[in-house]
């Protein structure tokens, strides 16, 4: 099926339909987002409702993610500790510093979905802090050695894409990459730099990815068994 991208949300399956009568978007079992329009429709009313209708989009993909089960002392990211204060008058959940405090009241516990939600919102934020702290000086660095030049940077939270890049050079890049080892992240920025000179998977990209990173067959593999859900 044909697919539009998204610098947010990656790419979006597009299903043509006679019985369609009008644009719609929906999450697919695997996490993302599928539209289904009438055969006449073009395709900017698809690409203006997707603008018009973040903020219910990223509802429904967070609701869509699998349940993730969190632990005291649990790293978030690259350098944030999730913390538990049981005991506590009010449920929260909060980024403070380099830690992520849960207060759990008595009678909650981190496995129930008020508390997984709460969690997960703090651990966002301290995923984005990171990936705009380190991603865009790692990209620029890698751009630089490598000889790549890219337009801008954006950063979203796609729940199947770990990075996407435009036509016109702007490098989209998921926050969730700070769960990742170092060397995968690396090979993710490569891989979009690539795209910025082969906007394809022809083999000419892949001989630009492996001057970057000789091992990308490997952390390819690896990366396939990652998730970017958070």
């Amino acid at each position: 099926m044909p697919t539009i991208n998204d610098d947010e949300f990656g790419a979006i399956t597009v299903r043509r339909s006679a019985r369609a009568t009008q644009v719609r978007l929906r999450v697919a079992p695997d996490g993302t987002l599928r539209a289904s329009m009438p055969v006449y429709a073009p395709l900017f009313l698809l690409k203006r409702l997707v603008k018009s209708s973040r903020p219910q989009l990223r509802k429904m993909l967070a609701q869509a993610q699998p349940v993730t089960a969190y632990t005291d002392g649990q790293q978030i990211g690259k350098s944030h500790t999730l913390i538990v204060k049981r005991g506590s008058a009010k449920l929260n959940a909060t980024r403070n510093k380099q830690h992520i405090i849960v207060e759990l009241p008595e009678g909650y516990s981190l496995s129930d979905a008020e508390v997984v939600r709460k969690v997960r919102d703090a651990s966002l934020t301290a995923l984005r802090v990171e990936a705009k702290s380190y991603l865009p000086k790692r990209l620029q660095y890698l751009a630089n050695q490598l000889g790549f030049r890219y337009n801008k940077v954006r950063f979203s939270h796609a729940s199947s894409r770990w990075g996407s890049c435009s036509s016109e050079g702007t490098i989209s890049l998921n926050i969730a990459l700070m769960k990742l080892p170092f060397e995968l992240i690396d090979y993710v920025l490569i891989h979009e730099l690539a795209h910025t000179v082969e906007l394809n998977h022809s083999e000419e990209f892949w001989k630009l990815v492996a001057i970057g990173d000789p091992l990308y067959k490997q952390h390819r593999k690896v990366l396939k068994g990652e998730a970017p859900s958070i």
